[in-house]
């Protein structure tokens, strides 16, 4: 029971780190806080679950699917949105306010259009969609064919987008602008199209983190987003902002919290943690677990 009860607060981890690493890289390089992540996470599980319904797809197509239509309504609002509100905006202060306040906007209206279209109620892939056979036991472990998927992609993700920034000429380019984007745009980094780059990444992992959390529940309602932001935002705090090795550890740190909480406490208190958690490493380490601090010379 207690290895059961660990696997499962390992796929919970799994899926909270698929949706997080997008926000997390979207705001430590680029410097845009997407309040909008959250519902693109949802509307993207819903396009898919509309298609399903005009087409017999199977499960590894959904999830593709979901990506790609993250991938592309991220680079919208950046193309339509972010972008413009950065221009015209006095300073950079000014236009990160603003930015926030955009993808608030943005993200009401997507969470109005699904709930409009399903009535407000939950929306799923229904028994049709599968990844592969059903559940097998392994050691006396219960492990489906959606569980492996999510751990599989969040470990070859995970991995791959660290490897990722830290080695590959883009990566290191995004973590210039983070640093300092003056000093990148001297050196040749073009700003915007790597904003538009980062924006498709992480909407297509906020894509695919919708669709494996519908397959994993077997359904999503249109407020969803929101608790997963909220989650996000606390994973990212205690990783430490700008780390994607501290996303990965929070995501974790967070999930199994949670588990605990539920197994031996109240089912009650576990949305409490992400705000406690947040609150005591405001207090004690404001960097994160692996941030930096960042220090200023005058």
């Amino acid at each position: 029971m207690l290895l059961q009860d660990l696997l499962n607060a390992t796929v919970l981890g799994s899926i909270y780190l698929l949706f997080s690493m997008g926000m997390a890289l979207t705001w430590g390089t680029i410097g845009i806080l997407n309040f909008a992540h959250g519902a693109v996470f949802m509307f993207s599980a819903f396009v898919a679950h509309l298609m399903l319904k005009l087409l017999p797809l199977p499960g590894a197509v959904l999830i593709g699917l979901a990506a790609v239509t993250g991938a592309l309504l991220s680079v919208l609002i950046q193309k339509l949105v972010f972008a413009p509100i950065s221009k015209r905006a006095k300073n950079h202060r000014a236009a990160e306010i603003q930015i926030l306040i955009g993808g608030i906007g943005v993200a009401a209206i997507l969470v109005s259009i699904v709930e409009i279209a399903t009535r407000n109620s939950a929306f799923s892939f229904g028994e049709a969609a599968s990844l592969g056979p059903g559940t097998v036991e392994v050691a006396g472990l219960r492990i489906g064919s959606t569980v492996a998927t999510v751990l599989a992609l969040a470990l070859i993700l995970g991995a791959g987008l660290i490897w990722w920034m830290k080695k590959s000429r883009r990566g290191l380019a995004l973590r210039a602008i983070g640093v300092n984007p003056e000093t990148a745009s001297l050196m040749g980094v073009n700003q915007s199209r790597l904003a538009v780059g980062t924006m498709a990444v992480g909407g297509a992992l906020a894509g695919l983190a919708g669709a494996m959390l519908t397959l994993h529940l077997v359904a999503l309602s249109p407020q969803s987003g929101d608790g997963f932001l909220i989650k996000a935002f606390a994973i990212i705090v205690l990783g430490g902002l700008g780390s994607m090795t501290g996303v990965v550890l929070g995501s974790f740190v967070l999930a199994f919290s949670e588990t605990f909480v539920i197994l031996y406490g109240s089912g009650s208190w576990a949305s409490a943690v992400s705000f406690g958690l947040i609150f005591l490493f405001l207090l004690v380490r404001p960097q994160g677990i692996l941030g930096k601090l960042e220090v200023r010379r005058t």
